[in-house]
């Protein structure tokens, strides 16, 4: 499975992935997961947001077990993050059938649409739909870097757009989800763990920020006349690494827009987006308001008008305390180490569903702690022991 998946969506110059929702790469993740599922007599079906599902078991009878992920990337992402949930999914099922194990809950694997928000600029937007924290309206207005709206998209792919919106009745089948996904930090390598389970998601969100200038000839416009927004961009990039190290947390910059983005002309418009996560909400705030008061003060100080715009948010996830316990009395059963419990600074569909239904995350070591890059790496014999793990927790709570 690996393999196959391996070479869908690859960059040949940058080696990272680009599998971004509803293009020709993501059709081939789709592609695949329905061969996957129909290839082991699962009921296939795809929910009225795009998100694809395999069952073993009518999801009718309710209390249903589900696992899996996301298969599509972010821009020249790494192979993991998200496959790696899906593909040890399916191979959780063959273990579990080569086991002899007799089922008792109806059983889903499930692939989410868009969890990355590479092309829309909102992440988990198959799982927010779902859960009713994205309104129809609200998903109608999402567009991708050429102006293309999420409908239009949806439609070009053969999927209708029309169809989209809150599914409470599937959720209401759905007893547990449990995700498997690669770390994306060094926790578990630093203790030498090959597994570990998450205890919550730290509140993160994304803010756009907007410093509207004015354009002028970088060659004949004196220094002392300019009123360029690139200046305050700069000084608010750094004002973010500086309030994230006093409180501990994290804040990036890591997309920029630049009109008229031309070598020889001061910027009119410099619009940057910040990613900032932290512990807990109060830390979280202190670090975005300590941003935004530094690029007020320096917009001022340059003559720049400054916008800022929360465009998404994602309070703290407690991950259901009795899943979690009783996914570390499973996996401790036959040992007597005690599996770390861990908390993450990323966003997954198992925290947007967590309103919904009871949720629980599986970590697989990661031995270089990158993630969201080409070198993102898991080695063969962890994830082989995240499987392991999975089928393990998929027959304690689906099996008899």
């Amino acid at each position: 499975m690996w393999a196959e998946l391996l070479p869908v969506g690859r960059h040949a110059e940058s080696g990272g992935y680009r599998r971004f929702a509803w293009s020709g790469a993501d059709a081939e993740c789709r592609s695949w997961f329905e061969e996957q599922a129909r290839g082991r007599g699962l009921a296939y079906e795809v929910d009225r947001n795009g998100n694809q599902w395999a069952w073993l078991g009518d999801p009718a009878d309710g209390d249903a077990v589900v696992t899996g992920s996301h298969l599509d990337s972010v821009p020249d992402g790494g192979a993991f993050d998200g496959p790696l949930g899906v593909v040890s999914s399916f191979a959780a099922l063959d273990e579990l059938r080569g086991r002899g194990s007799e089922f008792t809950r109806p059983l889903g694997i499930v692939n989410f649409g868009d969890e990355e928000g590479a092309r829309f600029g909102l992440a988990c937007v198959g799982s927010r739909l779902t859960a009713g924290e994205l309104t129809v309206e609200q998903a109608h207005r999402l567009t991708d870097g050429d102006g293309l709206s999420l409908p239009r998209a949806m439609e070009a792919a053969g999927y209708d757009p029309e169809a989209i919106g809150a599914d409470p009745e599937r959720l209401s089948r759905i007893g547990a989800f449990v995700e498997l996904h690669v770390e994306q930090g060094r926790a578990l390598d630093l203790s030498g763990d090959r597994v570990g389970i998450a205890s919550s998601i730290w509140p993160h969100g994304r803010w756009r920020f907007d410093f509207r200038g004015e354009a002028n000839h970088a060659g004949t416009t004196r220094l002392v006349d300019r009123h360029d927004p690139m200046l305050s961009y700069a000084e608010t990039v750094l004002a973010a690494r500086r309030e994230a190290e006093l409180a501990g947390a994290v804040a990036t910059f890591g997309k920029i827009s630049v009109e008229p983005n031309g070598v020889n002309a001061i910027p009119s418009l410099v619009r940057g987006w910040l990613d900032s996560r932290a512990a807990d909400q109060e830390t979280l705030d202190t670090v975005v308001g300590g941003i935004e008061k530094a690029a007020r003060e320096y917009a001022d100080a340059h003559g720049i008008d400054l916008g800022v715009v929360r465009e998404s948010f994602t309070p703290v996830v407690e991950f259901d305390h009795a899943l979690r316990d009783e996914l570390a009395r499973i996996l401790g059963r036959d040992t007597e180490l005690k599996v770390p419990v861990l908390g993450t600074g990323a966003g997954h569909d198992a925290g947007i569903l967590s309103g919904r239904v009871p949720t629980a995350m599986l970590f697989v070591r990661n031995p270089t702690g990158v993630s969201h890059s080409p070198a993102e790496f898991a080695a063969e014999d962890d994830c082989v022991a995240g499987v392991h793990a999975l089928a393990d927790v998929l027959e304690g709570l689906a099996c008899r």
